[in-house]
């Protein structure tokens, strides 16, 4: 299956690139993607050409922010028509269950998973690809329309804590601190942003039962109309769970609606198993987190899901022929 979003996810590229004075249609055409694509935002283009399109950008721009830059202008209505099913919500828990709900319709690439602990809350999100390269500029773009997102709801009272990025920091943190507001940590076990749970619960005046109740039954209908992988959503929440200690066939099932023996025939149907998948997902994070350096090989493990690092070690091994500590002593000059 070939991830897809709407070409509402480039939306303001064209003017990213002439702020940063960069010509962009050879830059669009390297990708197979033209002008007048942009400009129907109802047209569904693929999720790796628009990453590989953000990449050579900021390459070629030298602006490692270009992704924020798309981000920063976004307003609520940039989500078509599921931002009437958004706007009506009772509270911001309840839109971003929304969202979560319908996030294929907007992007089926974009993995979103709330975690509440206590009195704080971690929205998690990953941008997966048939390809499993990390995107620096798509998870910086995901990140900053969520913000938005909340922002737009909440207006003033949207206060989150903290932003969370697995990559490094950019040389440059105006940007950032800009549009976050924030306390920021780059090199983080995950992507996402920490808020507290009594800002997910605030009133929005905007809501509107009968009007969220009307939207809702149409997009019941595009939702139908735009099924999903069950492949590809499965190992999107095995990415989201595996650095919690929670990717389970239990736990995935369940986040998915289903019990564990429907979810086990259908990857059979499909020739493959949970354990394969788990084991795909584990070999496109490892060397996000062995590249960074504040991370020890007992944390990798941990994160990876092993009881030992030994266990990890004889996986890695197993997978790519060297033993972790070596590949990264072998990679440290281009870590450091």
């Amino acid at each position: 299956m070939v991830p897809l979003a709407y070409t509402a996810v480039l939306k303001n590229y064209l003017d990213v690139t002439q702020q940063l004075d960069i010509n962009p249609y050879p830059l669009l055409a390297s990708v197979g993607l033209s002008q007048n694509q942009l400009t129907d935002t109802k047209q569904r283009i693929s999720v790796n050409k628009a990453i590989t399109l953000l990449e050579k950008s900021a390459q070629i721009s030298g602006c490692e922010t270009f992704g924020l830059h798309m981000a920063e202008q976004r307003k609520l209505s940039d989500f078509g028509e599921i931002s009437l099913l958004l706007s009506y919500q009772h509270t911001l828990r309840d839109a971003l269950q929304t969202l979560v709900r319908y996030r294929n319709l907007l992007n089926n690439s974009l993995a979103i998973y709330i975690e509440e602990v206590g009195h704080t809350v971690i929205i998690r999100e990953e941008v997966i690809t048939t390809a499993s390269l990390y995107s620096r500029q798509a998870t910086e773009l995901a990140l900053g329309i969520m913000h938005r997102f909340c922002a737009a709801l909440l207006s003033q009272k949207w206060r989150p804590l903290s932003i969370h990025f697995t990559h490094s920091a950019p040389h440059d943190l105006s940007v950032h601190r800009r549009i976050f507001g924030c306390p920021l940590e780059f090199g983080s076990e995950f992507n996402g942003i920490v808020c507290t749970a009594a800002e997910l619960d605030t009133a929005n005046p905007q809501a509107n039962t009968a009007m969220a109740d009307h939207a809702q039954r149409y997009l019941d209908i595009l939702q139908n109309d735009n099924e999903s992988s069950i492949i590809f959503d499965i190992r999107k929440s095995i990415y989201l769970l595996l650095p919690m200690g929670r990717a389970t066939i239990d736990q995935v099932a369940q986040m998915h609606g289903i019990n564990v023996r429907t979810l086990q025939r259908r990857l059979e149907a499909s020739q493959t198993s949970f354990s394969d998948l788990i084991n795909d997902v584990r070999r496109n994070l490892v060397f996000r987190y062995l590249k960074n350096l504040n991370y020890s090989l007992g944390q990798v493990s941990d994160i990876l899901g092993y009881s030992t690092p030994s266990s990890f070690t004889r996986w890695f091994i197993s997978q790519f022929g060297i033993a972790p500590v070596n590949w990264r002593n072998t990679n440290k000059a281009l870590l450091d």
